[in-house]
């Protein structure tokens, strides 16, 4: 019976797609011990390229040290953790080579489970990467063994072995890293924001009549699915890592439109979805001002007042940025393409502002438009574009 082993992978580009890098290494599971370790350039690549060249790496070096060894291998691309355990389709042309390349490496190997884990303790494949990308920019050979406190220039792609057990701290800090805290203003401190592309979900019948749309059961119409179509069309080529999306109807139909074209799956996210308006639900605006104008008054002189049996905008704003927060945790430092509805998009919109809710009164958001929000590690936002429907002309 082989030794249990711990892989641990990331890969990075900056650009996605642009200068790329990936991190890799082989733990002892039961010691912590730190026995290889990897990083290698990749030139210009996509993030989810340098993600599955990581794994190919780190299982590689696994079976050098022992093909009959049991794996556990952890990263934080849930992309490649889903495609490598087959629970999601590997439908990118450009990623089933390298799944399939990563498939052959764990065949060399006694067994090998896949584990998703947060990128803040996945820090010293992350770190290794980061060396790949620096090494590369400053033209000088890639420096393994940061890790376990061994000297020397390491080979890139070839795994260096450590002596350091149970040492899980990365190397020190380099540009281009997020281990160290600062404003989103300055260069250093967090170059690699988390790029949030918010999609509106595409025409339904509610929208068309203008009425309140909250949690109801609502499709697209045919418009609605061609919005969807050219919005795919549109974002295609940007290097999205991730589709995450509203759970509700309209949203997830939108964004498996846009996600097959892209390559990638769905994750629902039910903190983006929109607010419940209670009893108010498919009425007009005008309808409510004739039936419950004093519901109504109180609904707009206070975010906090909720329509009856539903929830009040505060709440709803409140929620969305919890949402935001769950998805940037998730895919941090990533390009992530978030399918949601007019409130979200609002809030998070206010939120990168440092406007109150009330703002949100102030804001229009078209069906299948598009708004780019970048969010910081160390908590700024910082809003690109706003309520862009250029993709849906002519």
């Amino acid at each position: 019976m082989g030794r249990a082993l711990i892989v641990e992978a990331d890969g990075g580009s900056r650009g996605n797609p642009g200068p790329a890098g990936f991190g890799a290494l082989v733990r002892d599971a039961g010691t912590g011990e730190v026995l290889a370790e990897a990083a290698e350039a990749l030139g210009t690549a996509t993030n989810n390229v340098a993600e599955y060249r990581g794994l190919i790496a780190g299982l590689e070096a696994a079976a050098r040290i022992d093909a009959q060894a049991s794996v556990v291998a952890r990263m934080d691309s849930k992309l490649v953790v889903e495609q490598m355990s087959g629970r999601w389709k590997v439908k990118h042309p450009a990623m089933r080579p390298l799944a399939e390349r990563a498939k052959e490496a764990a065949a060399g190997l006694g067994s090998v489970v896949y584990e998703w884990v947060p990128r803040a303790d996945n820090a010293h494949a992350d770190a290794l990467a980061n060396e790949a990308m620096d090494a590369a920019a400053e033209g000088r050979p890639v420096r393994l063994g940061g890790a376990g406190g061994v000297g020397g220039d390491g080979v890139g792609g070839e795994a260096a072995p450590t002596s350091s057990a149970g040492d899980t701290a990365p190397p020190a800090a380099r540009a281009g890293t997020a281990s160290s805290a600062g404003s989103g203003w300055s260069a250093e401190p967090d170059t690699a924001p988390t790029r949030l592309v918010l999609l509106r979900h595409g025409e339904t019948p509610m929208s068309v009549e203008r009425r309140f749309a909250g949690t109801g059961d609502i499709e697209l119409t045919e418009t609605g699915r061609d919005q969807a179509r050219r919005a795919a069309r549109a974002l295609a080529g940007e290097g999205f890592e991730a589709v995450v999306a509203s759970p509700l109807r309209r949203t997830m139909d939108t964004a498996r439109i846009v996600a097959e074209a892209l390559g990638l799956e769905v994750e629902p996210e039910e903190g983006l979805r929109e607010t419940d308006f209670g009893e108010w639900e498919g009425m007009t605006f005008g309808e409510v001002r004739e039936r419950r104008p004093e519901d109504l008054a109180r609904w707009l002189a206070d975010p906090e007042e909720a329509p009856p049996g539903g929830e009040s905008l505060a709440a709803a704003v409140r929620r969305a940025g919890e949402g935001r927060d769950k998805v940037a945790a998730r895919h941090r430092g990533r390009k992530v393409l978030v399918v949601t509805h007019v409130t979200p998009i609002k809030a998070l919109v206010a939120q990168a502002l440092g406007a109150p809710v009330e703002a949100l009164y102030r804001m229009h958001v078209d069906v299948a438009s598009v708004t780019r929000v970048d969010v910081f590690s160390d908590g700024p936002m910082l809003l690109r574009s706003f309520n862009d429907t250029h993709h849906l002309e002519g």
